[in-house]
């Protein structure tokens, strides 16, 4: 199969407007999770999907100065966007990251691929339910089921947000990779405030360019360790995300964290 790794990026955010060019060390976020959906196991494209927008020239500058492929499309209609994107490079699968996730692991991603396969499921993730720290999620799915998504999708929800289409439907059949949970899932690893940006700097000032490739596993024991670095943005949990946990009709065997144990 030809597989596909395309990561949502925009520059505006009402938050942290530019979030994504900030530098993390050496590089920016965005380039920093570029580089590590770069290094999934059977990734044939890396594609960054922004939108057509002056303010998002930018972004797109960014992530073509980082070496990877750009496709242009809606700031608004994001399933459209993927879409697109997947044309662009005839993709028959899919996996969507987004840029505010720098600690995407390419080792969980590689899992998840994996269940999609083994259970010949149409639709898997690993947050159905959200047991994983906030910030490693990714979900895999086949082209076309995506481009019936965005044929049929109508609400507001399903177009912004990708694939809660995919997520809903009753004839589709879903799988999910079990995150270690534990208190684990409260750690909050993505971009999206101030104190979240202050709290990855912190990690790349602790580990140096370590903190490029280190593991979800190793960066939870770094956690451990450290609880003031969880505490930089720990006001910033999200409680709704936890609180609305979705199973899926199929859950493979737990992922434990072996550094963190």
């Amino acid at each position: 199969m030809t597989l596909a790794i395309i990561v949502q990026a925009r520059f505006g955010s009402t938050r942290l407007p530019g979030k994504i060019l900030n530098p993390l060390g050496e590089k920016t976020a965005l380039a920093r999770v570029l580089d590590r959906c770069a290094r999934i196991g059977g990734a044939d494209h890396v594609i960054a999907a922004i939108p057509e927008t002056d303010a998002d020239d930018a972004v797109a500058e960014a992530a073509r100065e980082a070496g990877y492929a750009v496709s242009r499309g809606s700031e608004d209609d994001v399933l459209s966007r993927y879409a697109k994107a997947v044309r662009d490079c005839g993709a028959e699968y899919v996996m969507r990251v987004t840029s505010d996730c720098p600690f995407i692991d390419p080792q969980i991603c590689e899992r998840v691929i994996a269940l999609l396969q083994d259970t010949h499921a149409d639709y898997a993730s690993n947050s159905m339910p959200p047991l994983f720290p906030h910030g490693l999620d990714c979900e895999v799915f086949p082209a076309v089921l995506l481009y019936r998504a965005d044929r049929l999708a109508r609400e507001p929800g399903d177009r912004e947000h990708v694939t809660p289409w995919l997520r809903q439907h009753p004839h589709l059949s879903h799988a999910s990779l079990t995150g270690p949970g534990q208190g684990l899932e409260r750690l909050r690893w993505t971009l999206d405030y101030a104190e979240d940006l202050e709290f990855f700097q912190a990690v790349y000032a602790e580990l140096g360019e370590a903190a490029a490739t280190a593991s979800a596993a190793e960066l939870a024991a770094l956690c451990l360790r450290r609880p003031d670095l969880v505490a930089i943005n720990a006001g910033r949990l999200d409680q709704r995300r936890l609180d609305g946990c979705e199973q899926a009709e199929i859950v493979s065997a737990p992922y434990r964290f072996r550094a963190a144990a």
